[in-house]
């Protein structure tokens, strides 16, 4: 086969970087944006925070323009708790020793901070310590306290652990076993426990023994556990030889005790939503406003664009490269912020019934509706009400939340999937416990209401909002 050169002329659409990285920021959070940002303002002197000591300061150029400055609102705050992990354990400490030292002259430099949340080894090496074990046996109970999960279950067998010593320690299983009596008399009860049941029993012999059911529970979760979970009332009452109010009061006390008690002194990660738009009611009217401590405040530094409009001094390509930048990154961020609010207004407009209404009163959305009012593409309205939050009277809602399905309705019209999830809600609230709604049942109220709704699909939205089958529901 011969070779050829052919000269051929095409044409096809290509993303600049610029372009490309202002589609990120339009999808990225607020967060996660202005973390974007930090690395901006890092790697460009010529950009910077227009906060307020910046404002503060007389500023050498005169008639700075717009593309020099935004005037938008402060940094997002953000709040990430730190992750208390669990020192390197030594199976020769008696672990009287556990938790964090700081001298005096240390805690009076840092007065405003706040202490941290012990761990659950700590908590319980603290409590190891005052005890008159002796060292020995602190050492045992020391390795069953580092063998704890984060539940505070003993996950690993007897077995397991006395392998997982030092043999120069020979600890037995018998040792192991007594070290784990004294475990589980310590705070939180029922840790320590191997299993829920031996956890939920744990607590129930911690209670006074005049305790009203305490007895009755105490057979259940010793042997009937899992018919109380299934709901099997029937059964247990034959088996227990019990009444109705017996088993209820049981099953109250059952229900008021901690299966995972080591959950509290987990490390939590709490993470806090900034709304970007608030939406408040003004003359008779709901009207979408951004939220200015949502929004970044930048501008160019002064002190870089003197120099590089001064006639003494040619600027540098690099430095001309990084003003560019800046200018854009400030006009990228301000048009997202504007594109937020233009989608935001136009959802408002839309869902003015669920507003003044509540969830019931949720019109059917698409974004194409949006899309086609605001002459914008649907991709780009996808990206804007991704992750994208709005402060409203009946809460903080994600932008995605006011779109959904449908269904059809008897009068020929639509309702929204929203609506009926709420319908949905308000009748497993005002259902009779004895006999809880079936799934089809509650397709049929809907029916009757005019709403179209198959016996999968109902069971499909109940199951979104975590509401458990009929059997589950039932109590006595």
């Amino acid at each position: 086969m011969r070779q050829t050169l052919h000269l051929r002329l095409s044409q096809h659409l290509s993303l600049t970087p610029q372009l490309q990285q202002s589609i990120r920021l339009l999808q990225l959070s607020t967060q996660e944006m202005n973390q974007d940002l930090e690395k901006f303002l890092t790697d460009n002197p010529l950009l910077e925070r227009d906060d307020v000591q910046q404002e503060a300061l007389p500023r050498p150029l005169n008639g700075t323009t717009r593309e020099e400055t935004v005037v938008s609102a402060a940094e997002l705050p953000a709040a990430d708790a730190r992750n208390a992990d669990a020192p390197d354990f030594d199976w020769f400490t008696d672990g009287s020793s556990a938790g964090s030292r700081r001298d005096d002259a240390e805690e009076s430099e840092y007065p405003q901070l706040a202490a941290d949340t012990s761990t659950l080894y700590e908590h319980l090496s603290g409590q190891l310590g005052l005890t008159r074990l002796s060292v020995r046996d602190k050492c045992v109970v020391n390795a069953l306290i580092a063998s704890l999960d984060e539940r505070g279950y003993l996950s690993q067998s007897l077995e397991e652990i006395a392998e997982m010593l030092p043999a120069e320690l020979e600890v037995g299983l018998d040792e192991l076993r007594v070290g784990l009596k004294y475990l589980q008399n310590f705070e939180p009860t029922g840790v320590g426990a191997r299993t829920p049941a031996e956890c939920l029993e744990l607590q129930l012999n911690a209670l006074p023994p005049d305790t009203p059911a305490r007895a009755l529970a105490t057979r259940i979760v010793r042997a009937h556990l899992e018919d109380l979970a299934a709901r099997d009332f029937v059964r247990l009452k034959k088996v227990l030889r019990c009444d109705d109010e017996s088993l209820r009061k049981a099953q109250q006390l059952i229900q008021s005790l901690n299966p995972y008690p080591g959950a509290a002194y987990g490390a939590s990660d709490t993470r806090y939503i900034v709304p970007d738009v608030v939406v408040q009611m003004e003359k008779g009217e709901w009207v979408a406003r951004l939220n200015p401590e949502a929004m970044p405040r930048l501008r160019v530094n002064n002190i870089y664009a003197q120099i590089l409009q001064s006639k003494q001094h040619a600027p540098s390509a690099q430095m001309s490269s990084q003003l560019q930048e800046a200018r854009w990154l400030i006009r990228t961020v301000q048009q997202r912020f504007d594109t937020i609010l233009r989608v935001a207004q136009a959802i408002v407009v839309r869902q003015r019934n669920f507003f003044d209404h509540g969830e019931v009163a949720m019109r059917p959305l698409v974004m194409r509706e949006i899309s086609e009012t605001l002459e914008l593409h649907e991709s780009t309205v996808s990206r804007v009400t991704t992750q994208k939050f709005m402060s409203t009277p009946r809460g903080i809602l994600e932008l995605k939340y006011f779109f959904g399905s449908y269904v059809a309705t008897d009068a020929g019209g639509v309702c929204s999937a929203t609506a009926i999830r709420s319908l949905l809600k308000q009748m497993v609230g005002a259902e009779d416990r004895k006999r809880p709604l079936s799934d089809a049942k509650m397709s049929q109220i809907l029916g009757e209401q005019g709403i179209v709704v198959a016996r999968r699909t109902v069971a499909k939205y109940r199951e979104s909002l975590q509401i458990s089958p009929m059997s589950m529901r039932k109590s006595l």
